[in-house]
């Protein structure tokens, strides 16, 4: 690991190493979001609205982060999200944090736009995987899907409800971002500052959405240009749950924010709900994760597994959800920004960072494993 890396000590210095690093597009890719970015800061900023209350006097000598999720024991109380583009950040990719998740002992997850396949992102990891997809207009890509994750040994498969159409990433517009990424005049001095990136970009096989490389007609220019014109937005409750039987395991639907969806998720024979906002990439000014859970969890938590995605930067924000009833915690961003500022080296370390964020506090909270944490914990602070 480099002495820089070293010096990397929280989420936001691995940002800010990630930023130096990467050329702009592909670091505002990561780091954008929808319209005026409110919800994507407040998905954060959220958190300070509950206080965490400690007890003393207790015997905190031995910890354990371990819990289960899916079925799947993991070592610790988060896993890593789904995110697309893994190999924009890093000439391995998908694979470089499939493996370091393993070695953490938790849970990788697959985006059904990732750069690497379902199947060799399957080979990187013993661990337990979780694949996530969206309902495209083209049903037999779904049911490839759902058989190819069977086939490859994945525990669990996730359907993304929150992107009927691509949100407002006015940064991937400033910065040009395109898939795959274009040498124009205006970006080549922002390359020519990063030539490691440039090196990996065209010494690697080339970029591509590996598992639609089959479907795709003519040239990718966006991401918004394939999303709008791949995504069914006719798809309903019923398409979810014939999803469900097909796949006949555990089962997430990711992106859910109300009690009502929360509900009608449980109703179609869903395991899990991912409580989450697509970290501020769609719907701007709709609800921080962190706000609803509470209700979601009073609503649904004796019937589904909830899990808490958005906003995590800290195990404080790891603890805060567990307290309000989260199974687990997901984060994306954490993780690829590390993946920006070092490679697999940089995502051991935020996973590491996050391990021992967690015990340390839990230890301070006076909690000796997972299950002493609950909303005793936590007290919310009046706006």
């Amino acid at each position: 690991m480099s002495r820089g890396l070293k010096r990397c000590y929280n989420v936001a210095r691995l940002r800010e190493r990630a930023k130096r690093r990467l050329p702009a597009p592909m670091f505002h890719y990561i780091d954008g979001a929808a319209g005026d970015e409110w919800t994507m800061n407040r998905n954060t900023s959220a958190f300070d609205r509950w206080e965490l209350v400690p007890r003393w006097l207790v015997d905190v000598s031995e910890i354990d982060l371990s819990t289960t999720v899916f079925g799947q024991p993991i070592d610790v109380p988060f896993i890593c999200a789904p995110t697309a583009m893994g190999r924009l950040f890093d000439h391995v990719g998908e694979p470089a944090v499939a493996r370091a998740a393993n070695r953490a002992g938790t849970m990788y997850s697959l985006s059904s736009m990732s750069t690497v396949s379902i199947e060799e992102a399957a080979e990187a990891t013993t661990g337990p995987k979780l694949f996530q997809v969206y309902v495209f207009k083209d049903r037999g890509l779904n049911r490839e899907f759902v058989q190819r994750c069977k086939d490859s040994g994945y525990h669990a498969l996730a359907l993304t409800v929150d992107v009927p159409v691509a949100g407002n990433r006015e940064r991937d517009i400033v910065t040009g971002m395109t898939i795959p990424p274009k040498l124009t005049l205006a970006s080549l001095l922002d390359f020519a500052m990063h030539p490691r990136w440039v090196w990996n970009y065209f010494t690697s096989p080339p970029l591509e959405l590996a598992n639609v490389r089959d479907r795709i007609k003519g040239d990718v220019t966006t991401l918004v240009t394939f999303f709008n014109d791949q995504l069914d937005r006719t798809v309903n409750w019923d398409d979810a749950a014939e999803m469900v039987e097909e796949w006949g395991g555990p089962f997430a639907v990711k992106g859910v924010l109300s009690v009502e969806d929360a509900m009608r998720a449980a109703e179609i024979g869903a395991s899990a709900v991912m409580v989450s906002n697509h970290g501020g990439r769609q719907l701007d000014t709709s609800p921080a994760p962190i706000e609803v859970l509470p209700e979601i969890v009073d609503a649904v938590g004796d019937r589904l597994e909830v899990i808490l995605e958005g906003g995590v930067r800290r195990g404080v924000h790891v603890l805060k959800a567990l307290a309000l009833g989260a199974k687990v915690v997901s984060f994306g961003r954490p993780y690829l920004y590390a993946l920006g500022a070092g490679g697999e080296a940089g995502v051991d370390q935020v996973l590491e960072y996050f391990r021992t964020d967690v015990e340390r506090d839990m230890r301070l909270l006076g909690c000796r494993n997972v299950g002493e944490i609950d909303r005793s914990r936590v007290r919310k602070v009046d706006p």
